[in-house]
């Protein structure tokens, strides 16, 4: 009889199946989905599971609530080992109450009115706006408390860097720091506190919804590691440079953020032709959200180029901090935006802040909007408040006269103010800008088939003259007088420069300067100052002067003087003719070579369309019943020559737009002060008999007020930069903000 076979030894029983135990430090990435709280989610909830579970015994707490694998909670240590906990779909071994926050009344009561979201280090929440009222327009800085971990570095250290980590995931959420682009840099420390700033960085190439606190990069002033990230093989964010820029340039920045925003790069391409050095925003609420600007103030933005690393960027991010001090972003073109701020709270408000204001922006130009303009009407304005006032009779006695003696103020301050065109720099002309003209704007081609316009101030910056061709003039003036000019040439300008300065008044500065020995010149040139030169000697004096040219000497003296004159007519914006005529030989050259570019305002191309009326071949609508209306003839008359009319508008970022004019005028017609001018003007187009026929357009009072006298139609053209206008001439004349609102019908 067979044994039977023996029994198999005894297995143990089946170990308890555990999750691999996760890193202490857990990623958002790696986590599963919790499925241990099926009975306690919003869908889900009710006050009887809630009343239940802070009712019953630790021991039934803990049953409610399971392993992956089935186990209870109370199972063992193991569920609730380090690294485990919401994110790994496990319950801390810590009160239960404090882990179901998120899921009961009771929990969620307790998280929002005790515990705040966001990590801190600080003993008081950053309230923005320190020192001041709930009603203060405008605020600055941040009322952060003091840090109540110094006692404990690596503490500190240790939130700062889980807060950096947690600002990254959440601009992340808000779409500015996809694609691991954008960063985030936090300084503690400081004098404040005696005791060296330290610098928290976020490193480069790191998802940024998946950060974590061993990330982050500890650095001192000097940008020397003071401890590492855990994290191997990390590096510092490419953003690093720029974060020293701020920190070393602003003392009370204490954060800065760098963003990827949509939003902060299209803002950057508002201006098509990407030449724009700032953005200028205005009459929006968020304004008071970026620091050191109110509701009605005008926020400029620095713009700069990109480059093709980050660090290419620093010297023009220092250019620009230094030269906008009141603005706390820098936007890079096609790139994004840095934003900073005296606290990590105010730092993001402002950046939160500045993009609403790009979207802003950037939604205000797809509706024909300009963020930089004060709106006409439907906004509040001080002077209607004060007129209102005045119509109610209220207010103190006296009121009256001191608003009579404030506006006779500002009336004398506008009239003798220089005339704001030819080299005149820009000027704060806001009130203007936001100013509703209570007369008549006249319509084309309704009012008018002649349209007669000025050039700086109304179809180009009045800056660009001054910022763009003077300073090219004076640049290459030694180059063209010694390369570019022959002998002859030389003493025919230099003969034509002494009588402009002999035109001049004996008490015009540079006469005075010229004769007086204010300026460096040889006794040979104001010798010949003060022999006047006119037709009938000009003659035998440029004879004289060839004839001496034959040496050297002579001739090294005459470029000299010529130099000297230039410099210092221009200095004084003086438009003499021979100076205006050697100023365009010079711009010829510039425009051909591509140097120099002229500037029209963005309504211009449009506007010139208008006039020209639609082509009959194309346009199907023109018909017996409808015809097009005729077009509207323009003309140019300006200061500078007819050749610098021509050069202007054709180089301009739209090509050449000299086929839209009919005629040019400038100064050899006559005085633009003068009425006569105007009346020749008239002349020559034709309307002689009915200058009324006649529009004319500027930004000069005395240059409207001539052409009113000679019968014209006169608008006064604002825009920004503009010369300030007399409270009289905004009474007495109609004001445009753009040449589009003369567009009428017929």
């Amino acid at each position: 009889k067979k044994n039977p076979p023996a029994a198999p030894p005894p297995q143990p029983p089946p170990a308890t199946t555990l999750a691999p135990r996760p890193a202490k430090h857990p990623r958002r990435s790696m986590t599963p989905r919790q499925e241990s709280l099926p009975a306690f989610t919003p869908d889900t909830y009710s006050s009887d599971e809630d009343d239940r579970f802070f009712h019953s015994s630790r021991d039934e707490q803990a049953d409610l609530f399971h392993a992956p694998d089935g186990t209870s909670a109370r199972d063992g240590a193991e569920a609730t080992a380090p690294g485990s906990g919401w994110t790994n779909g496990a319950i801390p071994p810590l009160s239960y109450q404090y882990a179901l926050h998120p899921y009961t009344r009771s929990g969620r009561l307790s998280l929002y009115s005790h515990h705040r979201r966001w990590i801190n280090f600080q003993s008081s929440w950053s309230r923005i706006g320190q020192s001041s009222t709930e009603l203060d327009a405008v605020h600055s800085e941040s009322s952060s408390g003091q840090s109540v971990l110094t006692g404990c570095l690596l503490e500190e250290a240790k939130t700062v860097r889980a807060l950096v980590a947690q600002l990254c995931e959440c601009f992340y959420r808000h779409g500015w720091a996809t694609g691991t682009g954008g960063g985030v840099s936090i300084r503690v420390g400081g004098p404040k506190e005696n005791r060296p700033y330290r610098v928290f960085v976020a490193p480069s190439g790191v998802q940024k919804e998946d950060m974590v606190g061993d990330d982050v990069f500890e650095l001192d002033m000097d940008r020397n590691v003071v401890a590492p990230p855990k994290t191997p093989d990390l590096r510092q964010s490419a953003c690093t440079p720029l974060w020293y820029v701020v920190y070393r340039h602003v003392p009370t920045a204490m954060c800065v953020i760098h963003t990827h925003s949509m939003h902060a790069q299209m803002a950057t391409l508002l201006d098509p032709t990407e030449k724009a050095t700032t953005l200028k925003i205005t009459h929006l609420e968020m304004l008071k959200g970026v620091g050191n600007h109110s509701y009605d103030s005008v926020l400029e933005i620095p713009i700069i180029d990109n480059r093709p690393t980050e660090d290419l960027l620093a010297s023009q991010l220092e250019r620009v901090i230094l030269k906008y001090p009141k603005c706390n972003a820098v936007l890079v073109r096609r790139h994004g935006v840095y934003v900073w701020g005296d606290s990590w709270e105010q730092a993001k408000a402002q950046c939160e802040s500045f993009d609403y204001l790009f979207e802003s922006a950037v939604k205000m130009k797809s509706m024909g909007l300009d963020c930089g303009l004060v709106p006409v009407s439907g906004t509040y304005r001080e002077e209607e408040e004060r007129n209102d006032g005045k119509e109610r009779g209220v207010g103190r006695e006296g009121d009256d006269e001191t608003m009579q003696a404030e506006e006779k103020k500002e009336d004398v301050a506008a009239t003798t103010a220089a005339p704001a065109f030819n080299g005149a720099a820009s000027s704060d002309n806001q009130i203007d800008l936001r100013l509703a003209t209570p007369t008549t704007i006249p319509l084309l081609p309704r009012d008018a088939k002649h349209l007669l316009l000025d050039i700086e101030g109304t179809t180009t910056s009045i800056a660009f003259v001054k910022d763009t061709l003077f300073p090219y003039v004076l640049t290459h003036l030694d180059d063209h007088v010694h390369n570019q000019m022959t002998n002859d040439e030389i003493i025919d300008t230099m003969v034509g420069l002494i009588k402009d300065v002999q035109s001049l008044n004996h008490d015009h500065p540079t006469k005075k300067e010229l004769l007086n020995g204010t300026k460096d010149i040889p006794a040979s040139l104001v010798q010949l100052l003060l022999n006047p030169i006119d037709d009938d000697n000009t003659t035998a004096i440029l004879a004289y002067l060839r004839l001496q040219s034959e040496t050297l000497s002579k001739m090294d003296q005459y470029k000299q003087n010529v130099l000297s004159l230039v410099q210092a007519l221009m200095s004084h914006d003086v438009k003499g003719t021979t100076l205006k005529s050697l100023q365009g030989n010079m711009w010829k050259r510039g425009y051909h070579s591509g140097q120099l570019q002229g500037h029209v305002y963005s309504d211009f191309l449009p506007f010139l369309h208008w006039c020209r009326g639609p082509d009959p071949t194309t346009d199907a609508k023109t018909t017996q019943d409808a015809p097009a209306a005729p077009p509207v003839r323009i003309s140019i008359y300006s200061s500078g020559s007819i050749a610098a009319q021509k050069l202007l508008f054709r180089h301009t970022p739209h090509g050449d737009l000299t086929s839209h004019f009919h005629s040019h005028f400038d100064t050899t017609t006559g005085n633009k002060k003068v009425s006569s001018s105007y009346e020749a003007i008239a002349e020559a187009l034709g309307c002689g008999a009915k200058p009324e026929e006649v529009v004319f357009v500027s930004d000069a009072e005395e240059e409207v007020r001539a052409a009113r006298e000679a019968g014209m139609v006169a608008v006064v053209a604002v825009r920004p930069g503009n010369g300030r206008l007399s409270e009289r001439c905004k009474r007495e004349f109609p004001v445009v903000r753009s040449l589009l609102q003369l567009c009428g019908a017929d």
